[in-house]
């Protein structure tokens, strides 16, 4: 595998009560990707792939906002993390 092709993770927060955009909270490939992953799993985070937007975010620094042109599909990945907190909702209550 090439370094271009290893695996990326990106992590991000968004919370409206203290920014009004979502920033990178963790990023990173190979190893340091896996470690990212396994504890957005252990604490049951909600894990999108899409290889085009972690390249895209993978150029962002830690703590920086998410650029106006990146938007759309980082709302994108929100929605997904909401409907499947929705999701996850319906099914303790249940």
């Amino acid at each position: 595998m090439t370094p271009n092709n290893r695996k990326k993770a990106i992590a991000m927060k968004y919370d409206d009560n203290q920014e009004y955009v979502p920033k990178i909270t963790a990023k990173g490939t190979g190893r340091t990707a896996e470690n990212i992953l396994k504890k957005a799993a252990e604490h049951n985070i909600p894990i999108q792939e899409d290889a085009s937007l972690a390249e895209l975010l993978s150029e962002l620094n830690i703590n920086e906002k998410i650029p106006e042109e990146l938007y759309q599909a980082v709302a994108e990945v929100f929605a997904f993390i909401y409907r499947i907190d929705e999701q996850r909702s319906e099914t303790i209550q249940k």
